[in-house]
């Protein structure tokens, strides 16, 4: 039935609510059999560039000269790097550094998280290297000595990454200890279960397959509502100077 234009999506001025219903599917230069749903860009006035890639078998990802971080939501997927090749199933992660030239391609229907982002560069400090992991394989860390509250960072803490990106898991009912106000952005995709996202001033049900962005000092907390767990990947812009 026609939903006469009634969405969970909203784009207030420091956030946006990107809901499944109003996805719109397009494709990027260079992929082929695959589609791209764009969540977030620097059109909307975000620092980096996040969307969910939906390959077909034998579908790849065009190339990119930005920093890029893939997440499998759904699949198998071949990296071939000049230092690796990996099968990456779901679960597993991806880094590329800057002009890494690499392929992804689709061994069956998959599903990716895709970020992209220009590099910031600190002289006096190494440019990182290809990261290939597994989420099940990353030490899963209580966040503010709540057991019930859990994340996994998926990128090393080093100063040669500019971004962060980790999975944080609520057990029902837990929820953020504070309202967050602070200079990072996020971009940041509903995974499993469900909860309630504070965004500004405003209060939001959220639902696996939801995403949201959060611009530098937006009010925001979340709680986990449901008989199963909530579980969302997450961005941050990190290890950089505001003022550079």
């Amino acid at each position: 039935m026609h939903k006469l234009g009634h969405t969970r999506s909203t784009n207030q001025r420091d956030h946006l609510l990107h809901t499944p219903d109003t996805f719109v599917r397009t494709v990027l230069p260079g992929m082929e059999r695959a589609t791209a749903i764009v969540h977030i860009s620097p059109a909307r006035g975000a620092a980096f560039t996040q969307y969910t890639a939906e390959l077909e078998p034998g579908g790849n990802l065009g190339p990119t000269s930005n920093q890029r971080f893939i997440y499998v939501l759904e699949g198998l997927a071949d990296l071939a790097a000049d230092t690796t090749f990996q099968t990456l199933t779901a679960g597993s992660y991806a880094f590329l550094p800057e002009d890494a030239a690499h392929t992804v391609t689709a061994q069956q229907t998959t599903r990716l998280a895709i970020i992209e982002k220009p590099y910031e560069l600190i002289a006096s400090i190494p440019t990182p290297e290809v990261v290939v992991g597994h989420e099940d394989k990353v030490l899963s860390v209580p966040l503010n000595d709540d057991p019930d509250l859990q994340v996994r960072s998926l990128l090393p803490g080093s100063l040669s990454f500019d971004f962060a990106v980790n999975t944080m898991t609520y057990q029902p009912g837990a929820a953020l200890s504070m309202v967050e106000v602070h200079v990072m952005e996020h971009g940041l995709l509903m995974l499993e279960g469900g909860g309630i996202y504070r965004l500004g001033d405003q209060w939001y049900p959220v639902t696996a397959g939801d995403f949201i962005w959060m611009g530098p000092f937006c009010p925001q907390w979340f709680g986990a509502i449901g008989k199963r767990p909530a579980k969302y990947l997450i961005y941050k812009d990190w290890n950089r100077n505001p003022l550079a």
